[in-house]
């Protein structure tokens, strides 16, 4: 009697070439692909999302920086409402004190000064004039007069005079003053001051041609010989 004897083989190790080709099969990577294609997807929404918003705040800042563009332009031409008719009520002004202030000719200044002069009870001993003209080539052209005088008196209507010159209703600036002697007896003043006429190109008589007043002559005939003069 023969006894049979059954042997079972180990069974051969599987390499991974072999599993690589078993997980690559058509329906593993089908499902990779819908895989790969969710991730796509839902990049694109997560981004465009992002952009989305992005966009909108920015608008909303844009629109913030307009309006505040709008209203600081409104509050600079709040001066500008209105100009026409300041710049016409300036002009106005202008015109009336350059009739009711401006002397219009030298002949102005100078029987002008004599008044004063002689009112006060003072001696105008010495007067001479220079002129030049400012604003040239504008609408608004004057003739800027600089009077150099001396005068002789007691010190009170001297001083007199000064505020008389300040408070004249023909326009003249003080630029400068001396007083010599004392203030008991008669004292020397020199008085520089000027003022403008009112015309559109000088007109006065050349520096040369203004004879200053001899020593010695009273208010009333230096104005005349100054007037003369001019």
């Amino acid at each position: 009697m023969s006894t049979v004897t059954s042997h079972n083989p180990k069974a051969a190790p599987v390499s991974a070439t072999q599993q690589a080709k078993a997980l690559l099969n058509p329906l593993n990577l089908h499902w990779a692909g819908v895989a790969l294609l969710a991730l796509v997807n839902l990049y694109l929404v997560a981004h465009m999302i992002f952009l989305w918003r992005s966009a909108s705040n920015y608008n909303a800042d844009a629109m913030d920086q307009q309006r505040i563009t709008l209203h600081t332009a409104e509050i600079a031409a709040l001066p500008l409402r209105g100009l026409d008719a300041k710049l016409a009520s300036s002009t106005n002004e202008a015109d009336e004190f350059s009739h009711q202030r401006l002397p219009a000719s030298d002949s102005d200044v100078a029987a002008e000064i004599g008044a004063l002069v002689k009112k006060q009870g003072v001696r105008l001993t010495r007067a001479s004039y220079q002129s030049a003209p400012v604003l040239v080539g504008s609408s608004a052209e004057l003739t800027e007069v600089r009077i150099d005088t001396t005068l002789t008196g007691d010190y009170r209507p001297l001083v007199q005079l000064i505020n008389s010159f300040e408070r004249d209703k023909m326009f003249f600036v003080i630029l400068g003053e001396t007083l010599t002697g004392q203030q008991s007896g008669t004292v020397s003043l020199r008085l520089r001051l000027k003022t403008y006429e009112r015309r559109s190109a000088m007109q006065a008589t050349p520096a040369s041609a203004r004879l200053p007043l001899g020593e010695g002559q009273s208010a009333t005939s230096g104005n005349a010989t100054a007037g003369g003069a001019r």
